[in-house]
């Protein structure tokens, strides 16, 4: 990842905003996005933080994911709460982590996120399909610290 103080541009923002909206209409899952400048932590360690911070463990169903970027310190991850770590496999947290890094290799990070978005949207709905009565429990826009 490139050390520059913004990740994306407003346009990108939105469009990451409108991503996670698609990917909870087919899913009870919750999705959110954090970017900050750097962190000295383990990225992961980091992400466990700011899911808390962001009270993502609050849902009815433990069904939040926390996709976590650092941009100057060039760290990633992504986190979901127990709900899901009950129903997939670590196959499911890498593909998607390779999938995001992939692009952002490439130096395309909305691509990748917004890829990662949509896909985890699409395959928790196996796990926690969306019903009729679902709310939404979490703040879709994206985080920043």
């Amino acid at each position: 990842m490139e050390s520059k103080d913004n990740l994306l541009t407003p346009d990108e923002e939105q469009s990451l905003i409108e991503a996670i909206r698609i990917a909870e209409k087919n899913t009870s899952g919750e999705i959110r996005i954090h970017i900050e400048k750097k962190t000295d932590l383990d990225p992961y360690d980091r992400a466990i933080t700011v899911f808390n911070y962001l009270k993502m463990h609050q849902t009815a169903q433990r069904n939040g994911v926390l996709l976590y970027v650092a941009v100057q310190s060039k760290k990633f991850a992504i986190i979901g709460d127990e709900g899901i770590h009950k129903k997939v496999t670590s196959t499911f947290w890498n593909a998607e982590k390779d999938l995001v890094l992939s692009h952002f290799k490439a130096g395309d990070f909305s691509k990748g996120l917004q890829l990662a978005v949509l896909d985890i949207g699409e395959k928790l709905k196996h796990f926690f399909p969306y019903q009729s009565d679902d709310i939404n429990e979490l703040n879709d826009e994206i985080s920043k610290g």
